[in-house]
């Protein structure tokens, strides 16, 4: 029940969709939870601030060797656990295995009359970058109605069945509500994509789309810009990857430009058309779908107009239009955090996304909305100025292109701006070619060519500045 749900510790198989899947058919919510949680935490707090509110009736872990430690650690010892491979010494666990010998009879199909549009089909959990994550609450009601808003949004997807190949994990919406959700609504099929957009797992990615040319290719927008080169430098994977795409979809930051304009430039080379290039704002408390930009764009940060069934609704706040929307895709709110859940809603019933949002062309609002940063990350200088921290950030990461992954903008109660660079190391190692491949991030960055290059951009982008708002002043 809600009340003891499934908990799933595993990166996306097989054996984890089909319980995931299985739990919602009879009603029963399932958790999948960040493997971070589990295997990178040395005191798996997260883990267990999230056991905590679930209190589960049963923990999946796909390899008991694996999340041995996290289990023993977080696991009471009444709470069935259930493997794939590897029991646990020492404790009573279930094989995967035996959960399918199981004989389905009228219990179950009582079960699964008896769910309605307000039962609780999953619960997501936040990626608590700011306190510990908060759960979710994901309905059917909200599930079903956002497919039917992306189908309405984005027809391609019935126009025949959709085939995937993603990486995205489960335990994000975007990748367990969105993309799974549309593979099902729509009788797709999507392979589970080995590979990561990090260096050591890219090659996977490059190996599995040799092998499988995709309808419509969801990612990230580091995936994309690490999947760029490996299609410039292979005819033969350019030519199956454009072989019969119908759209490229991009969520959860801003794409820089000249990735964009590369994957273009691929596709009209490769097969003399471009590629629809789609996005809009979402969040896992919408389910995802919110807004979308389904017409053609030629650039990142337009999200679109609010996509049908949803309503928009946009208020003043600090100089910015906060979004706020409502609709049957809209969390209830969070498990077990009534406080939480009651501010995040205003009077009318509205979600408070903490997005800003502003007109592409104010006299012409069917033009649709340009994300304008968030809320809660502007601050105002000594001056009394306010930094918009969202588009800023998305100005400089293009014009510093493609030397920088992320930048984190500074400068809270200073009187000018700074910001904290994550460099992108492949590219920086290519202004200095003669360093030993061996060569750490140290000795690359302190490189007199890569200072030079990057003092010149910091002089260029201070003069397109037009105050201290947007004047770049130190980089670190």
């Amino acid at each position: 029940s809600a009340e003891r749900p499934v908990a799933i510790l595993s990166d996306n198989d097989l054996e984890h969709v089909q319980l995931a899947l299985a739990a919602q058919y009879v009603g029963v919510p399932s958790a999948a939870i960040s493997p971070a949680y589990a295997l990178v935490s040395t005191d798996h707090a997260k883990l267990k601030h999230v056991l905590g509110l679930l209190k589960p009736g049963m923990v999946f872990a796909n390899d008991g060797a694996r999340y041995a430690a996290a289990l023993n650690a977080a696991v009471p010892a009444d709470v069935e656990i259930v493997v794939t491979v590897n029991p646990i010494s020492g404790r009573a666990v279930t094989g995967f295995d035996a959960l399918l010998t199981s004989q389905p009879g009228e219990a179950v199909e009582h079960a699964h009359a008896a769910v309605t549009p307000d039962t609780v089909a999953k619960f997501l959990f936040t990626s608590g970058s700011t306190g510990m994550p908060k759960g979710v609450i994901n309905t059917q009601r909200m599930l079903c109605s956002n497919q039917q808003m992306i189908a309405q949004s984005l027809p391609v997807f019935a126009e025949e069945p959709p085939v995937f190949i993603d990486w995205l994990p489960w335990n994000h919406t975007f990748g367990g509500n969105h993309n799974i959700g549309i593979t099902l609504y729509n009788g797709g099929s999507l392979y589970i994509d080995d590979g990561k957009p990090v260096p050591a797992l890219i090659e996977r990615t490059v190996r599995n789309l040799r092998e499988i040319a995709p309808t419509v290719y969801f990612n990230v927008p580091k995936g994309f810009e690490m999947l760029v080169p490996y299609l410039r430098d292979d005819r033969a994977l350019r030519e199956t990857f454009f072989s019969r795409l119908k759209m490229i979809f991009f969520s959860g930051a801003a794409l820089p430009q000249h990735v964009w304009t590369a994957l273009e430039e691929l596709a009209v080379e490769t097969i003399g058309v471009r590629i629809p290039i789609i996005s809009g704002l979402g969040a896992t408390e919408t389910a995802p779908f919110a807004l979308c930009a389904n017409w053609p764009v030629d650039r990142s940060g337009i999200i679109g107009l609010p996509v049908p069934g949803q309503e928009l609704k946009l208020v003043p706040n600090g100089g910015k239009l906060e979004v706020r929307v409502r609709g049957p895709n809209i969390t209830p709110g969070y498990w077990r955090m009534p406080e939480i859940s009651a501010k995040s809603f205003d009077d009318e019933g509205y979600y408070k996304m903490g997005d800003a949002a502003r007109f592409i062309d104010p006299d012409r609002p069917e033009k649709g909305l340009m994300f304008d940063g968030r809320i809660s990350e502007d601050f105002k200088l000594t001056s009394g100025t306010w930094v918009s921290v969202g588009p800023l950030r998305a100005k400089f990461i293009a014009h510093f292109a493609p030397y920088v992954r992320d930048v984190v903008i500074a400068g809270h109660d200073r009187s000018d701006l700074a910001g904290l660079i994550i460099v992108d190391l492949d590219n920086c190692r290519a202004l200095c070619p003669d360093l030993p491949p061996d060569a750490g991030i140290a000795q690359i960055v302190h490189d007199s060519r890569v200072r030079a290059r990057f003092k010149e951009l910091v002089e260029s982008y201070a003069q397109q500045a037009t105050g201290s708002s947007t004047r770049i002043e130190r980089i670190v």
